[in-house]
């Protein structure tokens, strides 16, 4: 198997696409600019697993990033294009700002894209949403975006590299509009099965939008396998379940599964770092952790699919049924809040809110709760330190197409030891089955899982997290990207008729 590095995407990239321009389309920016408390402008990278995904990939591309600016201070520092080069003390990409109303952003953003897609994509029982205004919003936001990616391109052979749910009409509009390019999209949550998108009130427009692309990748390949099958049996169109392979009115698209990675190294060498060590010894300190404290942790955005509810009240069932977990046993849960305007989001941080306060009200002595709750967001280098010390991270999304958090952790644990409790239904079960894989919706499973952990022996515990780390390693974001874009290059930009130099090896 061909090992992805960065230097190997990088000669790639130098080989194969250095005669063409390279342009990735998202509607999250990897940088934004934000005024601090005194005024001054910094730069922070949001939260977001596709933009941590994305960020080494165009470092090593040098290409240019569409996306809609959002910080309060992005208008201060672009130029007179709308461009910024980023990443600020290091720059290596350009980043154009996209600029929407806020009348835009409720109906694209908060209403079709997570009323509508996100919640019936993810099948976690949340109703979803379909408001007509909601999907004109949709329609005008995927058409800005699509001047500005047509403008950027020129005349020039142009890869455009679209990126999730919000703008499933995008490749049809470009492909309609200039033949010089190459169209790929990557769809980062799970797609449904046919009965289900059937309940979409605007299915035919949305499936040929996104028929517009050259390339569509999923995370797994069953989500491929739902996205054939709902082409097939919704519009007209010629379905190769064997070649994956799509034609509707003479143009093909092709389907792929390709699984993101992150960048191992980079975790690797943070875990090993000073500043990490640092906030180690601030972690316990803030944790009040004593030396034979238990920690836990679980890392996540307040999103209804994360599963935080159950994770919770299966720590409520293990110091009901293993009381001598009182008063030792420490579960750390970020959740960071996220579309705090739309109300089933709201809803899941009062319940999670009621939960935490229940469940510390129950067990906590004078000096130790067992649930501590902290809704921000952390930078990596805190991150990584609390991967470090844990006993073992929860992921327990009811429905996930990969989740990064739980690679991270296990790219973090340079000292092989800690145990990672991970839902079945998350795409990243596919490749870390040493994992103590669990029903999300099973309380007493979570929980039992939870004392497996912790009376883990370390022998098995460093057996497991070898492999796991071994499987991350290898299926890093540069085998993701590299994959993607090999493929990418296959394809011929229609009005030169050739293919990409050197596709063909």
């Amino acid at each position: 198997m061909k090992v992805w590095t960065r230097e190997v995407l990088h000669e790639f990239i130098r080989s194969r696409m250095e005669d063409y321009r390279f342009i990735v389309v998202s509607n999250r920016e990897p940088y934004s600019h934000r005024y601090t408390a005194t005024g001054e402008i910094e730069c922070v990278q949001p939260a977001s697993g596709m933009a941590t995904a994305l960020d080494p990939v165009m470092r090593a591309t040098g290409g240019l990033w569409i996306a809609h600016g959002s910080g309060d201070a992005d208008r201060e520092v672009v130029d007179h294009r709308d461009h910024v080069r980023v990443p600020p003390n290091n720059a290596k990409f350009d980043l154009r700002r996209i600029w929407l109303t806020p009348e835009q952003v409720d109906g694209h953003y908060n209403g079709l894209s997570n009323q509508g897609l996100w919640p019936l994509c993810h099948v976690a029982f949340t109703r979803p949403y379909f408001e007509p205004e909601h999907w004109e919003s949709y329609r005008e936001v995927n058409r800005i975006f699509a001047d500005a990616v047509l403008e950027e391109a020129g005349d020039d052979p142009t890869f455009v590299f679209i990126q999730d749910y919000h703008f499933g009409l995008l490749p049809r509009m470009l492909r309609n509009a200039n033949a010089n390019l190459v169209v790929a999209q990557f769809w980062h949550i799970p797609w449904p099965n046919r009965e289900v998108f059937r309940s979409f009130p605007w299915q035919d427009e949305l499936l040929d939008g996104l028929l517009g692309n050259d390339l569509l990748g999923f995370h797994l390949h069953q989500h491929c396998q739902n996205f054939l099958d709902t082409v097939d049996r919704s519009v007209e169109a010629l379905v190769d379940p064997t070649t994956m392979d799509i034609k509707r009115e003479g143009k093909s698209t092709l389907v792929r599964a390709f699984p993101i990675g992150i960048d191992f190294d980079e975790h690797v060498e943070q875990a090993a770092s000073i500043p990490v060590r640092r906030e180690m010894e601030r972690w316990r300190e803030r944790l009040r952790l004593k030396h034979d404290s238990l920690l836990g942790i679980g890392i996540d955005r307040l999103d209804y699919t994360k599963g935080i509810p159950d994770r919770l009240r299966a720590i409520d069932r293990l110091l009901h049924m293993a009381p001598e977990y009182r008063g030792r046993l420490v579960f750390a849960q970020i959740g960071v809040p996220t579309r705090s305007t739309l109300k089933a989001y709201r809803d899941v941080e009062e319940e999670v809110d009621a939960l935490v306060e229940k469940i510390n009200r129950r067990w906590a002595t004078p000096h130790w709760q067992p649930i501590i709750l902290m809704k921000r967001h952390f930078g990596a280098v805190l991150m990584t330190a609390l991967h470090l010390m844990a006993d073992f991270c929860v992921v327990t999304s009811l429905h996930d197409g990969m989740n990064l958090v739980a690679k991270e952790f296990v790219a973090s644990r340079n000292d092989e030891d800690g145990v990672l409790v991970l839902s079945r239904f998350a795409g990243a079960a596919r490749e870390l089955q040493d994992a103590l894989q669990v029903n999300p919706f099973s309380i007493e499973e979570t929980s039992a899982a939870y004392r497996q952990a912790i009376l883990m022996p370390r022998e098995e515990r460093r057996r497991r997290m070898q492999r796991m780390r071994e499987e991350v390693e290898t299926n890093n974001v540069y085998r993701w990207a590299g994959k993607f874009l090999s493929a990418l290059t296959k394809f011929e930009f229609r009005e030169t008729g050739l293919a990409v130099a050197g596709a063909a090896a």
